[in-house]
């Protein structure tokens, strides 16, 4: 069923509708955007080695052992991965800030973080635009497992 946007005409070209939804997230981001914390770097890979180690031990301690289970590492260590990522995660989402409180901590009086964001924002809708296009030949193929089989309830005649 066509919506109201189909009704409209010949769709505007991308370009425009890329600045339309930029201006539309960077006028949403006093109250959408928050800046978090992240760890990078040596802090990831501590955390990982211990998450790795505490696995091993607590893996042992219930009789398995890389001399039981030879490729229990490829566990240990997808479970370390995965439970470092939720400590920062975690931590990460409770200290958040936003863009008002960022540009006074940095004395941005005139919006430089804001411009910066609409650029990277517009380039990568861009980009990920751009990405999706140079596939679409290849949809109509992997879609074919979505169409309604013949002959399928509700077919109408």
């Amino acid at each position: 069923m066509p919506n109201d946007k189909d009704s409209r005409g010949p769709p505007e070209p991308m370009s425009s509708q890329t600045d339309g939804v930029t201006g539309d997230l960077v006028r949403l981001m006093p109250r959408d955007l928050v800046f978090v914390m992240r760890f990078m770097g040596e802090s990831q890979h501590r955390l990982q080695s211990h998450f790795r180690d505490f696995i091993r031990a607590e893996l042992a301690a219930g009789g398995v052992t890389t001399e039981t289970h030879p490729m229990i590492h490829l566990f240990i260590e997808n479970h370390a991965i995965l439970l470092r990522d939720f400590v920062f995660s975690g931590v990460s989402l409770s200290r958040q800030f936003r863009v008002e409180e960022i540009e006074r901590l940095t004395g941005d009086t005139t919006s430089m973080i804001r411009v910066d964001i609409w650029d990277q924002l517009k380039s990568h809708i861009e980009t990920a635009e751009k990405q999706f296009q140079s596939q679409a030949g290849t949809l109509p193929k992997l879609l074919s497992a979505f169409e309604k089989p013949a002959g399928s309830w509700g077919s109408e005649k």
